[in-house]
């Protein structure tokens, strides 16, 4: 979205309306980023910008369109305001979709390097270990280390990154190897 912003922002220099628009939403992003930067990724300190949040969401909702352009971008803030905000409301969900574009690069190369030589079951096993991969490196887990510890679950895993899970306290040492759990059969 941000980028969508951005270029037609270069496209439409003179409208004063859009450009009133994307500087708002630009000082609304800039202090909740700056909390990402400082704190992290976590509900208690994005929390304080909710009021922000819903301010701006009202702002939009009111705004009379005096272009097509700007028209078309206040029906994209509504319907999609309240998902683009859900990183304030929980622990580690990202405020950018980064993670999901890196994820797709990753399918995009297999795709190009197999050259289309594949079957259904192939690429079902190569999204299974590419989301392992992607989830191992995205908690800073050694991906090597989690498939040798058979672990089985997501909760294994944010144990092995000494994450919080469900009331579970985090790993006491990076070396601490958790107990494997009962591997599941496909």
């Amino acid at each position: 979205m941000v980028r969508d912003l951005d270029e037609d922002l270069v496209h439409n220099p003179f409208n004063e309306q859009f450009k009133n628009f994307a500087q708002d939403f630009g000082s609304l992003l800039r202090p909740i980023i700056e909390t990402v930067d400082r704190y992290g990724l976590t509900k208690r300190h994005l929390g304080k910008h909710k009021r922000d949040v819903d301010r701006s969401f009202r702002s939009i909702h009111a705004l009379k369109p005096e272009s097509e352009l700007v028209d078309q971008y206040r029906k994209r803030f509504i319907k999609y305001w309240p998902k683009m905000f859900t990183f304030l409301d929980y622990d580690g969900v990202p405020w950018n979709n980064n993670n999901a574009e890196h994820a797709i690069k990753r399918f995009a190369k297999y795709r190009r390097n197999t050259d289309g030589c594949y079957t259904e079951r192939s690429l079902k096993e190569y999204v299974v270990l590419a989301s392992v991969l992607e989830t191992c490196d995205f908690n800073k887990v050694n991906v090597l280390k989690f498939l040798l510890s058979k672990e089985a679950t997501l909760e294994g895993l944010f144990r092995m990154a000494g994450r919080e899970t469900h009331g579970t306290p985090p790993a006491e040492t990076e070396d601490e190897t958790p107990q494997p759990s009962v591997p599941t059969t496909p």
